[in-house]
Parts: structure tokens; C-alpha cells; sequence
């Protein structure tokens, strides 16, 4: 398993998304997930609308440094796709994905070729695009509606697999933990969780991989 930041790994809330929390992260090893916008034709480290205080994508890139971690990227606005598959070309960055967009930019992303993944969730099965699609960001809004089994069956289809850690979405992620640990896919090298707290999940299931 892969141990992944999310929004880089902030230890005060105001940390998200900045740079302290990008290089804490990269710094301790861990890839991460994090919110792209535009403003003013520039692309923007920002979960919500950004008002020019946020550090660009550039200067996140700065801050990796080269160093070969997954970048989870979310393009939170339709549009910027191009833009970001130029910029990572240019970079040399190679371990990255984006996710959580709409199906009609998931199609669009797919046909320029952007390392995409799709969605599954309570909501959204079948997965869109699945066929297509490089990963699966594994989602649960509500509570635990999968199991290992669940994620054997993508990664045997040859997906990639983010798992978003429930305490992403204000609960407790043990139960989770627990059930992935006692499975042979918590050692699998094509899955990733994505987590609030990376070193608590590396110290639990013992390091990375």
C-alpha cells in the first residue's frame, strides 16, 4: 500500500493546501492529493474558488522537486485539463492522475490521453468510463459500502485503487483499517489511501511500500 497526504500533510487545518503541509509531505516520502483551479489563466493550488493568496501548481512542483511521489490532482473547474498534462509534461513528472470530475470532462480527459481515473462510491456504479480509466478513486460518503473483496476485483482488472480514508469525511477509519490489514490487498503495490494522517496509517500497517 502506498500512504498518500491529503492535501498535503497538514497538522493544523489552515495548513491545507499550503506549503508547509506540500513539503512536510514530501519531505517524509508521501505523495499527495490536492485541488487545481484557475485564475487568471494560471493554475491554482485551491480547493475552493481562489482569490490570489493560494500558491500556484508551479510552485507545488517546485516544492517535490523532482522527486518521484503520486500527485493526486483534482481539477476542481472543466477546462484545465490540457493545461495541467502540459505542465506535467514539461516537469518530467510521471506518477500522477487526476479525479472526481464530471463524466463529461472524465471523456474529455480520456481522449487527451490524462492519466484518469474514475469513481466508484455508493452512488456512482457502475463506475463511468471504467474500461478506459487508468485507477479507481474508491470512495465513501456515508459509511463502508465495500470490501477487500471489492478492491481485489479492481485491482485484478489491472486498476490502480485510491481509497479515500473515512476520516476524510469525519469518521473513524479503524474499522476500515482493520478490514484492509487482515487482506492480502494491503500489501498490493497498485493500491493507495489517501489519509488525513500518513504517518498513523504507515506506523498501522507497517510501513511503505
Amino acid at each position: 500500500m502506498i500512504v498518500m497526504s491529503h492535501r498535503g500533510y497538514w497538522k493544523e487545518p489552515a495548513e491545507k493546501n499550503r506549503p508547509v503541509a506540500f513539503q512536510r509531505s514530501f519531505d517524509l516520502g508521501y505523495g499527495t492529493e490536492t485541488d487545481v483551479r484557475d485564475l487568471n489563466r494560471h493554475l491554482m493550488i485551491a480547493h475552493d474558488p481562489p482569490n490570489g493568496s493560494e500558491i500556484s501548481v508551479e510552485q507545488m512542483l517546485d516544492i517535490l522537486a523532482g522527486r518521484n511521489l503520486p500527485l493526486a490532482m483534482n481539477i476542481k473547474a472543466d477546462g484545465n485539463a490540457k493545461a495541467l498534462q502540459a505542465m506535467m509534461e514539461a516537469r518530467g513528472v510521471q506518477d500522477w492522475f487526476t479525479f472526481d470530475m464530471t463524466v463529461p470532462e472524465l471523456v474529455v480527459q480520456l481522449r487527451l490521453g490524462l492519466p484518469a481515473f474514475t469513481r466508484a462510491s455508493e452512488y456512482e456504479q457502475p463506475s463511468p468510463c471504467y474500461d478506459r480509466a487508468i485507477g479507481v478513486w474508491l470512495d465513501c460518503f456515508e459509511g463502508i459500502w465495500f470490501t477487500p473483496a471489492t478492491v481485489e476485483g479492481f485491482l485484478r482488472d489491472g486498476k490502480r485503487v485510491a481509497i479515500v480514508s473515512p476520516e476524510l469525511h469525519g469518521r473513524d477509519p479503524m474499522d476500515l483499517w482493520a478490514a484492509l490489514k487482515k487482506s492480502p490487498v494491503a500489501s498490493h503495490p497498485a493500491l493507495m489511501l489517501c489519509t488525513d494522517v500518513p504517518e498513523s496509517a504507515t506506523d498501522y500497517f507497517g510501513g511503505r511500500t
